[in-house]
């Protein structure tokens, strides 16, 4: 198991009087005593659960912050993973890797205009196990989960951080209370410490993972390569082609409507509810289903939603507005009454009158917003707005399943580590505009462990490295997707960098044939090997009775690879089941190793034999 410590000085007050930490801290009148209980978490084992508060018996003192669970790995290598789970603009991989002078702040709250929110756990692992701190709170707390490599040293830190929004002070007799925390030591990588901790939080704080509908693992195809904004002429045009394809869903994007805020058909739809029921009606016609996309929370500052109803928008502590920057937007208050109710009627709208059967709810700016302080939002704290934001598409979903029992609701918070308390509002995660084949890969793995019923879409297959990576999305068990365009019998789209050529159209004729033969989206993803130390880069799929590899590689690979979770008595046929001529032989399971040479990915098959 990884070497890790708690420091001595694992707790920290930070007041304005001293930096206080050892305890009881008695000095110049001030005297604080901590009290903490640490307890085992049944049937977890390695896990802790960790209970904090602080009394003061001194004079006043004015607490500013407060640390918990500060721990040192010691760096055995010269590299150390990490799962580090915040949100920019940089859109960063979850999964970093930690050298010398590294150093990340991972606040939870808003890092840009549009960019916040997370997961609240951070991990650090080597090749024998890692160490994962975080909190089990009921909502997203404020929180900064700081890790730090300094040079010189040979240990890496984390740690739990608190700002208060404001210093408190503490009189005589006071005690503060800090979050809930815990620790957990664990062999394996990332994926491990996410579903302890994902366990916990389902089992003791009330969290609870929406099922997936079957039709949510479904193939999708977007009108998105037509760009916005687009004529309803360029997708009735390419729906005989993609239901001929395979395609379950047609996703209708960006470029519909008036305006964000304002939800209305543009010029472009002319007959407004009519023009969207006769797309809706046309997909139905061909036996698919249809989703929407929707950017709530975004209203153009332009917009009659906005100079009718100001009293919707979010205000910040300066009484401004806070800005979206990639929509040019303002946000809605998630918490605000009167945004319910708007929200309401849009859906009547979608989901009713537009007659759609589900909804690609996007945007960066849904993971996270600032407090809240309109007073017209009726919040007895500005921060239930950012804490309570994922209720808000909780109420999304239930009316859209009430009016649509088997509605699909996904949520794509593009390009952040998902605010893990919008999971249990969906039924479809997304891999949320991956800059990387690997981001789809190890979002999914993160999905997996999270909410291992949870359909996972890998997002437009043109996001993948080379723009047709099916292998990364198959492979590891992730919801296929395109946005083509097509020329034939479109007079209003005849070019672009999407088009379907021949060329394309065999290979995703190929990928969807393999994908709906082996369904590895509705398969139990089994973490059998570590990120990072592991190469090449490994998954598997346990589907059907039977075990599917997917190996990547940025370079050519040539050598041995071991077929990890075999039953040592048994032997296996196994199938290179997506290769262009499957070749089939035979693996023992008490030697499970393979000589293989391929470049990028190689997937094989094994199921056991009577």
């Amino acid at each position: 198991m990884v070497a890790c410590a708690p420091k001595a000085d694992t707790e920290r007050l930070i007041c304005a009087e001293a930096e206080m930490r050892a305890f009881p801290y008695n000095e110049n009148g001030l005297k604080v005593s901590k009290y903490q209980t640490v307890t085992p978490v049944e049937g977890v084992e390695g896990m802790e659960l960790i209970e904090t508060y602080f009394v003061n018996h001194g004079k006043p003192v004015t607490v500013k912050a407060y640390e918990l669970c500060r721990t040192e790995v010691e760096a055995k290598d010269t590299v150390v993973w990490s799962l580090q789970p915040s949100s920019t603009n940089a859109r960063l991989d979850w999964v970093l890797p930690v050298t010398e002078g590294f150093a990340k702040q991972n606040y939870l709250g808003m890092n840009n205009s549009d960019y916040g929110g997370g997961i609240p756990m951070v991990d650090l692992w080597q090749k024998d196990g890692g160490v994962a701190i975080g909190l089990l709170e009921p909502v997203l707390r404020m929180i900064s989960m700081p890790v730090e490599w300094k040079r010189y040293d040979s240990q890496v830190t984390m740690a739990l951080r608190y700002d208060l929004p404001e210093p408190r002070e503490l009189a005589t007799g006071d005690t503060l209370f800090c979050y809930r925390a815990f620790r957990y030591t664990h062999t394996g990588d990332y994926f491990n410490a996410l579903r302890a901790f994902s366990d916990y939080m389902q089992a003791n704080v009330g969290i609870a993972m929406k099922p997936s509908e079957p039709e949510a693992f479904e193939p999708v195809w977007c009108a998105w390569g037509y760009g916005r904004p687009f004529k309803m002429n360029m997708v009735l045009g390419t729906l005989d082609k993609v239901a001929e394809l395979g395609f379950t869903w047609v996703d209708i994007d960006d470029g519909y409507q008036i305006a964000e805020g304002d939800w209305n058909t543009n010029e472009y739809f002319p007959g407004g509810d009519a023009d969207m029921r006769h797309i809706t009606d046309e997909v139905h016609k061909r036996g698919m289903k249809a989703k929407l996309w929707w950017a709530p929370l975004a209203a153009d500052p332009d917009t009659k939603l906005v100079k009718e109803h100001p009293e919707m928008l979010l205000k910040t502590a300066e009484w401004a507005h806070e800005y979206i920057t990639w929509w040019d937007s303002w946000y809605l208050s998630p918490v605000n009454p009167a945004v319910d109710a708007y929200t309401a009627e849009l859906l009547k709208m979608f989901l009713g009158r537009w007659n759609f059967d589900g909804l690609k709810i996007d945007g960066q700016h849904l993971n996270c917003c600032m407090p809240d302080y309109n007073e017209a939002s009726g919040l007895e704290s500005a921060y239930d707005a950012p804490e309570q934001m994922p209720g808000y598409f909780g109420k999304i979903y239930d009316q859209a399943r009430a009016m649509k029992p088997d509605a699909v609701i996904q949520v794509c918070p593009c390009g952040c580590a998902v605010n893990y308390f919008l999971i249990p509002q969906i039924n479809q995660a997304v891999a949320s505009d991956p800059t990387s084949s690997r981001q789809v890969r190890m979002k999914r793995k993160a999905y997996a462990a999270m909410a291992p019923g949870l359909a996972y879409y890998g997002d437009h297959i043109e996001l993948t490295d080379g723009g047709d990576d099916y292998a990364s999305q198959i492979g590891t068990g992730s919801v296929i997707g395109t946005k083509f365009t097509w020329p034939k019998d479109n007079p209003d789209w005849n070019e672009g960098p999407f088009l379907l050529t021949e060329e394309k159209e065999a290979l995703l004729r190929k990928w969807m044939k393999i994908y709906k033969e082996h369904n590895l989206a509705r398969g139990e993803y089994l973490n059998l090997y570590t990120w990072g130390y592991d190469y090449p880069e490994a998954h598997v799929i346990r589907q059907n009775d039977a075990l599917y590899y997917a190996f990547y590689a940025d370079e050519p690979f040539d050598g041995e690879i071991e077929l990890r979770g075999l039953d040592k008595e048994a032997t296996y046929t196994a199938e290179e089941y997506t290769a262009d001529v499957p070749r089939e032989f035979v693996v023992k399971g008490n030697a499970p190793v393979i000589q293989v040479s391929f470049e990028k990915n190689y997937l094989v098959k094994l199921t056991k034999n009577n």
